[in-house]
């Protein structure tokens, strides 16, 4: 059989929306990562301190990455360099010895505030009318959802 590959890749069009989604994620992240060296952060260390500060300062390497989608040594070795510039601590849960807490500290809630102006992002979507906006969130959750039912013993992401 004969495949004209011009052909498949122009006919494709789960392909095309799927590189769509990749292209728009890029740039809209690299976007925020100028944003954010302003303030000598990058998106996954704002997202890291969204997750702190939203579950109350008191979370554990794992559920930062649960909560953010990433391999846990990943998330492990973020936290060492966040921990090296001073914006989160690592203490040992006192009940349970093999168990670690994490928090934002002053420096990190510093650098928390000036990540949630979030000017960038807003930019982003504000191409976006209200009806374009609410459709494109709910065929995006139903994109993450049906996609992770696809892989093996992985819960559905709690975030956002």
């Amino acid at each position: 059989m004969n495949i004209n590959m011009n052909q498949t890749v122009n006919t494709d069009e789960d392909h095309i929306l799927w590189l769509l989604l990749r292209q728009a994620n890029t740039a809209i992240i690299r976007t925020r990562h100028k944003e954010l060296s302003k303030y000598d952060l990058t998106p996954i260390e704002a997202g890291v301190l969204f997750i702190l500060m939203t579950s109350g300062n008191d979370a554990t390497p794992a559920e930062v990455s649960r909560r953010l989608f990433r391999e846990h040594h990943t998330v492990g070795a973020l936290l060492g360099r966040m921990e090296k510039r001073g914006l989160i601590t690592r203490i040992k849960d006192s009940n349970r010895k093999n168990i670690w807490k994490v928090s934002v500290t002053k420096k990190g809630d510093n650098a928390y505030r000036q990540s949630i102006i979030r000017e960038s992002i807003h930019e982003a979507f504000s191409v976006l009318s209200d009806k374009e906006h609410k459709q494109l969130e709910s065929s995006l959750r139903k994109l993450r959802d049906h996609a992770f039912k696809q892989l093996v013993n992985q819960p559905t992401i709690p975030f956002p």
